[in-house]
């Protein structure tokens, strides 16, 4: 991935001196005051739903605090107004522009979004804005008070699921994305900060945000206490046992990632921490950095999905929450989901139509699943078998528990998408390695029945 990596971390540590020395600022409130909390948030459907959109993808400017603020908007192709689609918001680096962010940069459109747009295979609403001077300074919350008017903006015009908002970015986007958990932990589910410090502010910091950090070990611009900083902020407002967790050694070129255990339901904290330097696209086993090929995307995604359409769970604890993911973290991703799958499926005609979506680059691949329940009665709980090519391995999977990870493979539903009421589509999807045979699967079975396949 290039990115000119040495000025912009020069840029971005100048950056982080100049905000750090001035302390916190101020930020506004102005959507936070007129949305209800998260304890009554339901999966409403926003004024948009139902509306023939004006917004169209692509390049957009709106006048906020007084100035005008350009950002990008991509729309999912066969838009449908009456569905509420999940919303993410991907703030770029110092220097960085939303116009990268959008087309991936020299990765291409394999990275654009941080590599969630590819993922999501037209299943969200995705915005890249355009910070001042390139940056997120967040004076007197202009930033925050933009972020505000771009929802409310799009809001009004497309179906968005209120419950499914989502915030993200690397470096000073990083730092954005902490101020936004911050400042509106009922507008945003969750936040994955890559690189982070507390560079915009954190007006509030007192209530839970589910929270992924991401961080490398020996970062020369951001150190990495101040991403282990940001992170027990929000272990703290999660009520999650505090902890210290394991990271990789210098020169081991691997990833640990760390879900903390005892946080309160709906509201997990997760810590990966990496063997490499200032960057968003670290990769197992070199010192290169690479969107096609990092790992990141498919973890962030996959704590993003994790989370469903409905009521917010409450700030308050539950008085019997569900059991948390291990804290004994891993060296390397999980192929199956924290979330325990569904042991006994039953219901439904078995009838069902699945498309598969490849993207693979050299020596490994992402593919995304579309499971369609095109019966007459719901499915209470489902398993899908296929056949990997010769040479693929599952490394990674999400919204589903994957066994084994080569060769017959069993994905079975965990425990939030285990109904497919008839007409449903419910995507899972995985990473995987390949030997030079990146193609997908041709025949997929719904609890033994054989599916059609798109």
């Amino acid at each position: 991935m290039k990115l000119r990596q040495r000025s912009i971390f020069t840029a971005v540590a100048a950056a982080a001196l100049l905000v750090l020395s001035t302390g916190r600022m101020a930020l506004s409130d102005s959507l936070g005051a007129t949305t209800p909390s998260s304890a009554s948030a339901a999966a409403a459907a926003t004024s948009g739903c139902g509306k023939t959109p004006a917004l169209r993808s692509g390049s957009q400017t709106i006048t906020t605090s007084g100035k005008s603020r350009s950002w990008i908007l991509r729309i999912p192709d066969n838009y449908d107004n009456s569905r509420p689609y999940r919303l993410i918001i991907a703030y770029h680096w110092l220097n960085g522009t939303a116009q990268i962010v959008d087309s991936g940069g020299s990765d291409g459109s394999v990275w654009a979004y941080y590599g969630l747009k590819q993922l999501s295979n037209n299943s969200t609403i995705f915005i890249a804005p355009q910070g001042i001077n390139n940056g997120w300074g967040n004076s007197n919350g202009e930033d925050l008070t933009f972020t505000d008017d771009v929802l409310r903006l799009v809001e009004n015009d497309l179906c968005v699921d209120t419950t499914q908002r989502f915030a993200m970015g690397w470096s000073y986007g990083g730092a954005m994305s902490f101020a936004v958990a911050c400042a509106r932990p009922t507008i945003f589910r969750a936040v994955a900060v890559y690189s982070g410090a507390q560079l915009s502010g954190c007006n509030g910091g007192t209530q839970p945000v589910a929270y992924m950090g991401i961080h490398g070990i020996h970062d020369s611009v951001l150190n990495i206490s101040n991403g282990r900083q940001l992170r027990d902020r929000f272990v703290s407002n999660n009520g999650c046992t505090p902890m210290s967790p394991r990271e990789p050694s210098q020169g081991s070129l691997t990833h640990i990632i760390t879900a903390y255990s005892g946080c309160r339901a709906g509201y997990p904290v997760v810590w990966a921490a990496f063997d490499g330097d200032h960057t968003p696209s670290p990769n197992d086993g070199s010192t290169s950095t690479s969107g096609a090929r990092t790992w990141t995307s498919a973890e962030v995604w996959k704590f993003f999905t994790q989370f469903q359409s409905g009521p917010s769970p409450s700030p308050s604890p539950s008085a019997s929450p569900s059991s948390s993911p291990s804290a004994s973290p891993s060296a390397s991703p999980s192929a199956s989901p924290s979330a325990s799958p569904s042991p006994s499926p039953s219901g439904g005609s078995g009838a069902c139509r699945v498309s598969a979506t490849v993207n693979a680059w050299n020596n490994g691949l992402t593919e995304q699943i579309a499971i369609t329940n095109t019966g007459s009665s719901t499915v209470n709980g489902w398993s899908l078998t296929f056949t990997l090519p010769s040479g693929q391995t599952i490394t990674n999977g999400w919204n589903a528990a994957y066994s084994p990870s080569s060769g017959q493979v069993t994905a079975r539903n965990v425990g939030y998408n285990g109904t497919m009421a008839p007409g449903s589509t419910t995507e899972i999807g995985f990473q995987a390695t390949h030997t030079g045979n990146a193609a997908k699967p041709t025949a997929f079975a719904l609890n033994g029945n054989p599916c059609t396949v798109a």
